[in-house]
């Protein structure tokens, strides 16, 4: 009740208020799990306010009458928010746009109410010691945010970066910003027709699948993520449109963030030691990544991380609940000396913003599971050499290889559309003859030679199978009936072997065209005689045992 009493008094406070209270819902290190799920529900949205003053707002800015630069524009807005509001209009050259304008007094405003906020958080700071983190730090860097967000010819900027980095996406669509009549508190863009995402009948009349958009907007977002750095940390339903031609337009790039390209690293890193059940490292990933200083104890942190992930990682990354998996790691990090870097606040309420849109779609739709394809993929394919190390570490265990896990990965990134099924496999055969490779290399001798005296075998008793009774051996025989499963159902070899055939895109005019670069490898030779060597000692072995009666 006091959690929802205290949302409300932001929103009756205003648009300061209003956006220092969405930075605390991303915030668990600050706030208890209960008073997060109050600020979560927070709606930047107000009343929109006159329209002469927008349209004085428009001349004073542009510094020219309305009607010599709009052939029409609405008095009415057609939506407002905490920091202004949009007009439908024409340009005098005809194009239909969308006029953003910003509330009048809206800068001085924001000035006061921060040095009101930045005051009492100062006066928390030095007054309440449970709060480990930086209040102020908070503050300023909102209000950084805030004012980037305020300066429209920012967001326009940001529009046209973003449209450039997904130039080559063509179910991508971003509106045209138009220069000439934009300013600080004036933007003039394209105007987009779409429907809401969360409109799933109007979606569908349009012939277009939801779930589809879904995984466009999924694909979109780690993209921004992981390879551009660069994200739109405000996608909510009114800012992502499903078009009748089947693109997903983003609209409103006020608020967006940079992420480092060691940051980027560092989230597939932690991805792949949580899906290890590697804690410890899970931990120490935090560390790297600025979520805990090196001074922070990290022996309690690791089994707090198991008790959260253990039971959510049995039931697989696919089916992961990504809001009760962030609301148990509210709970650590309130408990634990965490101090979250503002990208990481911003990535989590893009993802959980996106998976409330999806969910509305697909009631069964799980984000980790559909993420975790991209971040395959991306280990894969990438050719940092981190990223390589960690695909070694997901690999291998104490330089045995997991056939079980190369499996997965193989499986979660063939689902990804994107795969580069060549250039996967220029990498693989790379990694496979390069000194790093020397283990796997050992590891694919010792399958291949078990499923050459596997088939040898089973060729034999086949053979004995058809022999006259007479001369058939009754050790072989015996042999067969006792451990044919044994011999012949050795499930990573067949996960092996059946990888190529059931994965989509691993096409054998690929295999061919790289045969040649396989052939002429120095390590091909040593590769060849060492698997002639141990199907030998294999067979003899065998053919011991069966001499002698024992058992297989």
């Amino acid at each position: 009740f006091r959690a929802r009493e205290f949302t409300k008094l932001l929103v009756d406070l205003g648009p300061a208020f209003i956006k220092a209270g969405q930075a605390l819902s991303t915030r668990p290190d600050i706030v208890p799990p209960t008073v997060l799920e109050e600020l979560a529900q927070l709606q930047d949205q107000l009343p929109g306010f006159d329209s002469k003053l927008a349209m004085a707002c428009i001349e004073q800015d542009l510094e020219n009458k309305v009607e010599d630069i709009f052939l029409e524009i609405d008095k009415e807005p057609i939506s407002a928010a905490s920091l202004g509001q949009v007009h439908k209009a024409k340009l005098r050259s005809g194009e239909k746009v969308a006029v953003k304008i910003q509330r009048p007094g809206l800068r001085e405003q924001i000035t006061l109410d921060l040095y009101i906020v930045r005051n009492i958080a100062i006066w928390f700071k030095n007054n309440i010691g449970i709060i480990r983190s930086d209040l102020v730090a908070l503050i300023d860097e909102l209000g950084k945010r805030i004012f980037e967000e305020m300066d429209y010819i920012n967001e326009a900027a940001n529009a046209e970066k973003f449209k450039e980095l997904h130039s080559k996406n063509t179910k991508i669509a971003v509106p045209k910003i138009y220069r000439e009549a934009t300013s600080r508190r004036v933007l003039t863009m394209e105007w987009i027709d779409g429907i809401k995402l969360t409109n799933i009948n109007a979606v569908k009349k349009l012939g277009i699948d939801p779930n589809e958009m879904i995984e466009i907007g999924v694909s979109c977002s780690l993209q921004q993520l992981i390879e551009h750095g660069f994200f739109h940390a405000d996608p909510h339903p009114g800012n992502i449109l499903a078009m009748e031609d089947g693109r997903l337009c983003y609209l409103d790039f006020g608020m967006m963030s940079d992420i480092t390209q060691q940051s980027r690293v560092g989230l597939i890193r932690a991805v792949v030691h949580l899906v290890n059940k590697k804690f410890d490292k899970l931990s120490y990933d935090f560390v790297q990544l600025g979520f805990l200083s090196e001074e922070v104890d990290l022996a309690p942190i690791a089994p707090a991380f198991e008790s959260v992930f253990t039971s959510a990682l049995e039931i697989g990354v696919n089916k992961m609940d990504f809001k009760a998996v962030t609301d148990d790691m509210s709970g650590i990090m309130y408990k634990f000396p965490f101090r979250l870097p503002p990208y990481y606040a911003l990535i989590i309420r893009s993802l959980i913003t996106l998976e409330g849109i999806a969910l509305s779609v697909d009631p069964n739709f799980k984000i980790l599971g559909a993420a975790y394809p991209y971040f395959a993929r991306r280990l894969m394919e990438d050719e940092n050499p981190e990223l390589r190390n960690s695909l070694k570490e997901m690999l291998f265990d104490e330089d045995s290889l997991k056939l079980e896990r190369l499996d997965d990965l193989l499986t979660s990134a063939t689902k990804e559309k994107q795969l580069d099924t060549e250039k996967i496999l220029d990498q693989t055969i790379d990694f496979l003859f390069s000194e790093k490779g020397i283990v796997l290399r050992s590891e694919l001798v010792n399958i291949l030679a078990s499923k050459i005296d596997s088939i040898g075998w089973k060729t034999v008793i086949k053979l004995n199978d058809k022999l006259p009774s007479k001369i058939r051996s009754k050790t072989i025989e015996k042999s067969s009936k006792i451990n044919t499963k044994q011999i012949f159902n050795i499930s990573s070899i067949n996960k092996m072997f059946n990888t190529s055939k059931i994965k989509p895109g691993f096409k054998r005019k690929i295999f061919f065209k790289k045969l040649p670069k396989i052939l002429i490898a120095k390590d091909t030779y040593k590769m060849g005689i060492g698997l002639m060597r141990k199907t030998s000692e294999k067979g003899l072995i065998r053919l011991v045992k069966v001499a002698a009666g024992v058992e297989q």
